[in-house]
């Protein structure tokens, strides 16, 4: 393993916790907007419909992976301009 990708570890554990975050912070404002509700259906909720969850589940989804993406990316890019290297 090279070291780059060794040190890089901790600075994407940190910039994963921060995507997860602003991901969830997203999430919401999108879900108020779209459902005009605060709080997003869990699974498990009896009250709310299953196109309800499975709207939710499907946006969460796509928004976590979107941040994600974006997060990994920009982390791999800075690194690449403070080091030279590309961590992976």
């Amino acid at each position: 393993m090279k070291a780059s990708t060794i040190a890089y570890k901790p600075v994407g554990l940190a910039l994963g916790a921060a995507g997860g975050l602003i991901a969830t912070a997203v999430f919401k404002q999108a879900w108020k907007v779209i459902e005009g509700e605060g709080d997003a259906p869990d699974a498990t909720d009896e009250d709310r419909s299953w196109r309800q969850i499975m709207l939710a589940a499907a946006l969460q989804g796509g928004i976590f992976a979107v941040v994600k993406a974006s997060i990994d990316r920009s982390g791999a890019v800075a690194t690449r301009r403070l080091t030279g290297t590309w961590p992976g």
